[in-house]
């Protein structure tokens, strides 16, 4: 369903401030148009390292039974792309994580996965702070439980405060939409913005901003 013209009206302001700000492009959708699938968390529990390490990520955030009910309290969300500065041959970031981590694998794979991180993770640092920059504008426009969501796990801190069981950066601290069941390359095709996947080249993130 598209959005009223009023309504793409009142947002242009974050739209044009997210294309501002780096995004390669950015759009509002209905907040109903976001879809949550409960097998999007699986892959947190069996394909990511961070799980259970951060506080913004499962088991410590909302399932996506909970976040459901969350979602339908919103009437609006901001999707926003990114692109990644890295890049990397189709030979090697088709297994990224084996030749990053597997000390077994080949040492001309593992300085090239190396490298791709290096570049994503420099490149990508100023994402989350622009998304928060964005939440912060929505906020001060009249949306008070505006709220921002991360493409990636937060990188603020080397060690999560797990044990202490509190965010010590709560204001700066955001979830990854994966880790509430948010399937973003199903969001982000019906919006009409798909990313490509599987990646090639530059990597596409998205990044979403919900606005009450």
């Amino acid at each position: 369903m598209e959005l009223a013209e009023s309504h793409n009206k009142k947002f242009a302001f974050l739209v044009e401030a997210a294309c501002r700000l780096g995004a390669a492009d950015a759009k509002v959708i209905p907040a109903s148009d976001v879809i949550v699938e409960n097998r999007v968390t699986l892959k947190c529990r069996a394909g990511c390292i961070g799980y259970g390490k951060k506080l913004t990520c499962p088991p410590y955030v909302p399932t996506p039974d909970n976040f459901r009910n969350i979602l339908s309290e919103y009437r609006y969300a901001l999707l926003v792309k990114f692109i990644s500065p890295a890049e990397a041959e189709p030979d090697v970031i088709c297994s990224i994580y084996k030749y990053w981590l597997d000390p077994t694998a080949p040492a001309d794979m593992k300085v090239a996965a190396e490298k791709f991180w290096k570049d994503h993770f420099n490149g990508t640092g100023s994402f989350a702070p622009m998304m928060l920059e964005l939440e912060r504008l929505a906020f001060n426009a009249g949306n008070p439980f505006a709220l921002a969501f991360v493409n990636g796990s937060c990188r603020l801190c080397e060690t999560c405060n797990v044990k202490g069981g509190l965010c010590i950066h709560p204001t700066q601290a955001r979830i990854p939409e994966h880790a509430v069941g948010i399937n973003m390359v199903a969001t982000a095709a019906k919006a009409k913005m798909p990313i490509t996947f599987p990646v090639k080249g530059h990597p596409e993130l998205m990044a979403l901003l919900l606005i009450d």
